[in-house]
């Protein structure tokens, strides 16, 4: 199991502000129950696991079914909610 931090908070300036933070913990199984075999599936189960990855972290920040933009920089997945001075990170916790 893989475990994530989830980060949200406010902006200012387009910036993270950090006036308020939210955190959360969030677990993910591993790339091979998204049907990885060490193969040629990486991408597929990669971009599946990436989408349960948000939908976990939405639903543990409260941003279920809030549509935004994803920015993924490798170690850190970054979500900016449509019309909101918010931003939610998403980074790998060892």
């Amino acid at each position: 199991m893989h475990t994530y931090n989830v980060e949200y908070t406010n902006t200012f300036a387009g910036e993270a502000n950090c006036t308020w933070v939210k955190l959360e913990t969030v677990t993910m199984p591993e790339l091979t129950h998204y049907g990885y075999d060490g193969g040629t599936s990486y991408c597929k189960a990669n971009k599946v696991f990436e989408r349960e990855l948000m939908k976990r972290a939405k639903a543990a920040i409260g941003l279920t079914n809030v549509r935004g933009v994803k920015s993924n920089y490798g170690d850190t997945i970054e979500f900016r909610p449509y019309n909101s001075t918010t931003v939610m990170f998403i980074t790998y916790r060892n």
